[in-house]
């Protein structure tokens, strides 16, 4: 297929393009190169046969008309998103322009697109979301595709607009369109500003981990590469007009998390371990969602997909690779070291 991929230079966008690249697919990589976005994250394939990259923004609807025209994909994965809910604590217009408008106009575009094309039956619009769309969940029960929407951020919300615009299209107008909610992603590339390369990063510094509360929401962590391939799979072979949830099966609480990460950096760099005497915690973020689980079981039933690690082989992973790669992440860190989301 040739897949326009929009978010592509982004953390999970640049990990789908990689892969599809490595699939032999060729990809049309859409990116405004906003604050989170690095085209370093799409060097090892940048100069594939059938790679080209677009600087455009979602929001511009002639822009995405002129890459439609001249690029003629055969799906769309639509992944652009303001994503980090401290930040949409402190700016939310951002996420109602970008995960909002941004989303009506590309679908508005693909709509057009999709009917002058002389095969339409063939194109597909995959929708990337996240499990956040949810709410918060107690102690016990899992997130699954029938599960009520209950977002409890201005990121959650953003998406869950952006979910149901998707819905409509297809409902309304018949666009091909298929949705993917996941749980929380981490492997390498990942900007600094979140919670893994941040642990990773300060304990790398000898500077503080900050922990939010008392670190016991718990989160279900999905490696990368793993969620990569997971909606490539959707997008070939899922039903259209259905939502598949992707979760990594590995529940962690967020102090369990950073300690995980601090125990692998004892072992690479013992001579400032314990890395655990650096955890700090600092006052929770508001409207913290208590605990996110997902229920994977259509995925895997319907297209066999399971994840391929397990969270301390992930982390491993990732460790391995922020050790690797100093020249990726110190020109992030300016960016990312600021503490956001205080909702002061």
């Amino acid at each position: 297929m040739k897949i326009l991929v929009t978010g592509g230079a982004g953390f999970i966008g640049s990990a789908v393009v990689r892969h599809a690249v490595r699939e032999g697919h060729e990809v049309v990589n859409l990116d405004a190169l906003t604050y989170a976005a690095n085209l370093a994250n799409v060097a090892p394939v940048s100069n594939a046969t059938g790679y080209a990259f677009e600087k455009a923004d979602i929001t511009d609807r002639s822009a995405l008309d002129d890459i439609f025209a001249r690029h003629t994909p055969d799906a769309v994965m639509h992944l652009a998103a303001e994503s980090h809910v401290d930040r949409s604590i402190d700016g939310p217009a951002a996420f109602v322009e970008t995960n909002i408008t941004g989303t009506y106009t590309l679908l508005e575009s693909a709509r057009a697109y999709w009917a002058g094309m002389d095969a339409p039956d063939t194109f597909r619009f995959h929708h990337i979301s996240t499990d956040e769309v949810f709410g918060s969940l107690g102690p016990t029960g899992l997130f699954t595709e029938d599960t009520p929407y209950d977002p409890r951020s201005p990121y959650s919300a953003s998406k869950a607009s952006s979910d149901h615009l998707v819905r409509a299209w297809h409902e309304t107008y018949g666009l091909p369109v298929v949705l993917t909610n996941c749980s929380n992603n981490y492997g390498p590339y990942h900007f600094p500003e979140k919670l893994i390369p941040v642990v990773i990063l300060n304990a790398l510094h000898g500077r503080p981990i900050p922990v939010y509360g008392a670190g016991e929401n718990i989160r279900d962590w999905l490696y990368v590469e793993d969620h990569a391939a997971a909606l490539l799979l959707v997008l070939e072979k899922g039903a259209l007009g259905r939502s598949y949830n992707i979760g990594g099966e590995n529940e962690a609480t967020n102090v369990d998390l950073v300690r995980m990460i601090c125990k692998l950096l004892d072992e690479r760099r013992p001579d400032a371990a314990p890395h655990e005497r650096l955890i700090e915690f600092v006052d929770d973020r508001p409207g913290h969602d208590m605990r996110y689980a997902i229920d994977p079981s259509r995925i895997r039933e319907e297209l066999g997909w399971r994840p391929s690690v397990t969270l301390e082989e992930g982390l491993a992973l990732t460790v391995d690779w922020y050790l690797a790669n100093e020249d990726w992440w110190r020109p992030l860190l300016k960016i990312a070291t600021e503490r956001r989301g205080t909702g002061t």
